[in-house]
């Protein structure tokens, strides 16, 4: 927890204003009994009326000051634990947006959105709670313990055996909480993953009839959680009326041997009524803290996930002194090697090809032979583990990242659009793009007939991911969020592959004229697809087999031959 606590010195003048409210709040609460002793003992004992009006005014007064300053404390501490969330909510999310692919893989996307939301809520709520009681609760016991101890030095002896008893208590509780606290986090975690897989996944559950299979996937994973949860509760609901056993146990001992003490003339009534509340002042302060301890196991767990993502640091880093280059869009592999994190077998082998601006460069080959991963080292999703990959000249290590990306316009195999209208997901390629211009990427990807058959046109809103769409229109919107771009290098990662024939040929053809000052690497499933590329890189477990036109291959490369006689017949290869 002290690992982020750093990130509230911006808020140091607020807190400090927070201790002197508590502060003074603490010294009203302890001013109160003061006063109601020489009520009792000096007004009503007298019967002095005037008195007793005189105090209990003055009781009024440092009663609302200390209401006052309660209020005003509770609305800063707020802010601050409000403010404080937001920090880590905010660096979390920047640190995300930094993180490699691999390291996405290795925190999980539900563990990470757990631990931006959850997890920060915990460590929030818990710095909240300190504000207020760590000034309050120790101010509150010392505070009582003195007054105590100076009204009846005898019967303090009495709080000497409580409070032992109490932190003994509120210890064997909180060490067992700790653990399940942890515990019950990674148990978040892991429904997180059931429900955000069953979520996105629900057209596949639904076509293999598979609900039932991933109802009892989501009990399995909600059972296991609430049985923690229970465990937990039962645990903590143990707490309050072991606490107050103890706090009325000692009351009974404070009235027994405070009666002894007024029957011999050593203690008057006003000053056992003082000692009464300040004993409660002090066992109360103790279960503030009791309290505190409460949220203290869950936070703790909660801030160690939050510094785990903070303290990681992304394999992909920008160079001290980046490089720059002229701006063609020429791309370059040279004996690229790659494998990924535990591999037993690299991904790809000694690649080594070109891509020249002006080509229609494609990638083919068969499932896992490493054409998506070829293509996410360009953009540097990826670091290769020997040789180069060059753009313009220069190796995309030495490239800042903003200045890498601003030279290409990817489309990834997998589609993904962002809720918002149609207009708005097509300028993601580039915020400050004209609706002409949007309507003209649109027109290229062969989605303005559709777009403008929808309701509003470019205006017309999409759900989250796009899934009103079709995934060919899907596609296509993806493909003119790159065009608006004009980028220097286009990436088409697989994004034909859920159009028709037609509509494939029609969108090759207006890409054809579209980038024709550009670099186009293209990879694809299909042999119609790519026979019109200038140049064709033959893919075969992670090494290139073969490098040419479809003719040239045709005569040249078995395995580019046994890929088109599959799809279009032994007849095609003749």
């Amino acid at each position: 927890m002290r690992k982020l606590l750093h990130y509230l010195s911006p808020h140091s003048l607020a807190i400090v204003g927070v201790l002197v409210l508590i502060f003074l709040q603490s010294m009203s609460t302890l001013y109160l009994p003061n006063l109601m002793q020489n009520v009792v003992d000096i007004g009503i004992v007298q019967g002095n009326i005037p008195y007793i009006l005189h105090i209990g005014v003055l009781m009024l007064l440092v009663s609302i000051g200390g209401v006052g300053c309660s209020i005003a404390a509770s609305y800063l501490s707020s802010d601050v634990s409000s403010s404080f969330g937001r920090t880590l909510r905010s660096l979390v999310f920047s640190k995300v947006e930094q993180f490699s692919l691999h390291e996405f893989d290795q925190l999980g996307a539900a563990s990470l959105i757990t631990r931006t939301t959850n997890d920060i809520t915990q460590v929030q709520q818990l710095v909240n709670m300190m504000l207020r009681l760590m000034v309050l609760a120790p101010m509150t016991a010392i505070g009582g313990i003195i007054m105590a101890v100076t009204t009846d030095a005898k019967l303090s002896l009495i709080i000497v055996v409580v409070i032992p008893v109490l932190s003994i208590a509120i210890f064997l509780v909180m060490r067992r909480g700790v653990t399940l606290f942890r515990s019950m986090q990674k148990k978040i975690d892991r429904i997180n993953r059931v429900l955000r897989e069953s979520l996105t996944g629900v057209r596949v559950i639904r076509s293999f009839g598979r609900a039932d299979y991933e109802e009892a996937r989501f009990n399995v994973a909600n059972r296991d959680l609430t049985d923690t949860a229970v465990q937990v509760n039962r645990l903590m609901a143990l707490m309050m009326p072991l606490m107050m056993l103890i706090v009325n146990v000692s009351t009974v001992a404070i009235l027994w041997f405070g009666a002894k003490q007024i029957n011999h003339g050593a203690m008057l009534v006003g000053q056992l009524m003082a000692f009464i509340q300040y004993v409660m002042q002090i066992l109360f302060a103790v279960l503030m803290v009791s309290m505190m301890f409460f949220m203290f196991p869950r936070a703790t767990a909660s801030a160690d996930r939050i510094h785990e993502v903070l303290s990681v640091s992304p394999e992909i880093q920008d160079p001290e002194t980046p490089s720059h280059s002229s701006s063609y869009g020429f791309v370059e592999f040279r004996d690229v090697t790659f494998s990924y994190p535990g591999a037993e077998q690299p991904a790809l082998s000694h690649v080594s090809f070109s891509a020249r601006p002006g080509q229609v460069t494609a990638i083919i080959g068969g499932t896992g032979a490493g054409k998506s991963t070829l293509m996410n080292l360009v953009p540097r999703f990826y670091d290769v583990d020997s040789g180069q990959v060059l753009v313009d000249g220069v190796d995309v290590r030495n490239y800042s990242q903003e200045e890498l990306r601003s030279k290409i316009g990817y489309v990834p195999g997998k589609t993904v659009l962002f809720s918002g209208s149609v207009a708005d997901n097509i300028r993601y390629g580039r915020p400050d793009a004209t609706l002409e211009e949007v309507r003209h990427a649109a027109e290229v990807a062969q989605a303005a007939e559709f777009i403008e058959a929808l309701d509003g046109s470019y205006d017309a809103e999409l759900a989250q991911g796009g899934q009103n769409l079709s995934g060919g229109q899907r596609q296509r919107l993806s493909i003119a969020r790159a065009l608006v771009r004009h980028p220097l290098v286009y990436i088409l990662d697989d994004c034909l592959s859920a159009l028709d024939y037609t509509t494939d040929a029609a969108l090759r053809t207006a890409l054809r004229q579209e980038t024709a000052d550009a670099t186009v690497l293209m990879v694809a499933q299909r042999v119609g697809t790519v026979m019109d590329a200038d140049q064709i890189v033959v893919l075969d477990e992670g090494t290139v087999v073969g490098i040419g036109t479809h003719k040239a291959l045709l005569a040249s490369c078995p395995v580019y031959r046994e890929i088109v006689e599959s799809q279009l017949g032994e007849g095609a290869s003749a």
